[in-house]
């Protein structure tokens, strides 16, 4: 048999040192004065946001959170880019390290209806309506309603998100037969200013930052949307103004449109699991700083923001009190 040299002894008695101790369990509690993992520590609190596109509301919500909400190795955000509603519940479904995701109200519905994920309802809950969040249908100067828009080419973003899904329901229940593209909204903004499209279609919370840019005389504008009983059944009435839109809206003046709702939906974790503790807190955590979220410098929709609305459909992940 080969003797150990000085090195290999010295490198097993330092994984000896570094490996846990038979039968201890994870979340035991280290002796006192030992060494925490740093990989432990570093993800200890972690939570994974999934929220929207670089332009819209939600990622800006999601940054507000981080930022406020933080609390080192306790509580830590990490806003994660998003492709939109319905791909933000596949990934907040799916994908690894995504425990919540800002999607709108609508999208629960449709994936039932749709019968898209098996269990949904039992699988994704919310902790709470953030605000609502307006339609935006721009359009190019010579359309004055959306009727004029039958046959022509409107986008409505990347397919799976949320402002597609929400596109196909309205356009559907006002029997407007438009031709649908979906690229990506700032690629879209473009292609309408150029005239390559006749109006795209936009779900965010305003003022809406992809249309920030736009200069005065850009010759485009926001079309009414109608609220019909049926669109009244799933949507709410809202309005975009000159205060929102200084560029786009002449002082005084309104555009009739519809909003839904933001949720905050997260993945239903089994209690007495680690990530369910981490949520708990987190919800606690909300709650607690709710006050310092509807304040400057955070996003103007926080003052819409009351962690006691309901969801119809969804259900709540319960948050005790501290």
């Amino acid at each position: 048999m080969t003797a150990d040299t000085g090195p290999t002894r010295r490198g097993l008695a330092l994984l000896a040192a570094l490996a846990p101790a038979a039968g201890a369990h994870a979340q035991e509690a280290p002796a006192p004065g030992a060494r925490r993992n740093p990989a432990d520590v570093a993800n200890g609190g972690v939570l994974g946001l999934i929220a929207g596109g670089i332009d819209g509301t939600y990622i800006r919500i999601a940054s507000d959170l981080a930022a406020e909400l933080d609390d080192g190795d306790r509580l830590r955000l990490l806003p994660i880019l998003g492709k939109g509603s319905l791909q933000n519940i596949a990934d907040l479904m799916y994908l690894r390290g995504v425990d919540m995701a800002i999607v709108q109200s609508d999208v629960l519905a449709f994936a039932l209806r749709q019968r898209l994920y098996p269990n949904i309802a039992q699988r994704i809950h919310y902790i709470a309506k953030l605000y609502d969040e307006e339609i935006h249908l721009l359009a190019t100067g010579d359309v004055t309603e959306i009727g004029q828009l039958e046959g022509r080419a409107v986008n409505v973003d990347v397919r799976g998100s949320g402002t597609a899904m929400t596109a196909s329901v309205l356009l559907d229940l006002l029997g407007v037969g438009a031709r649908l593209a979906h690229a990506p909204q700032d690629v879209a903004l473009e292609h309408l200013r150029r005239g390559e499209i006749a109006a795209m279609i936009y779900v965010a919370g305003k003022p809406a930052r992809l249309f920030s840019g736009l200069e005065t005389g850009a010759g485009l504008r926001f079309l009414p949307l109608p609220a019909t009983p049926a669109m009244l059944q799933t949507y709410q009435r809202a309005r975009l103004s000159a205060a929102d839109y200084p560029r786009l809206i002449g002082g005084g003046e309104a555009v009739e449109t519809l909003s839904l709702g933001a949720v905050l939906a997260v993945y239903a974790w089994p209690a007495g699991s680690e990530r369910h503790a981490r949520l708990v807190r987190f919800g606690q955590s909300l709650l607690a700083h709710a006050g310092a979220l509807r304040r400057p410098p955070r996003h103007p929709k926080w003052r819409e923001f009351d962690m006691a609305a309901a969801l119809p459909g969804w259900t709540r992940f319960a948050v005790p009190e501290r």
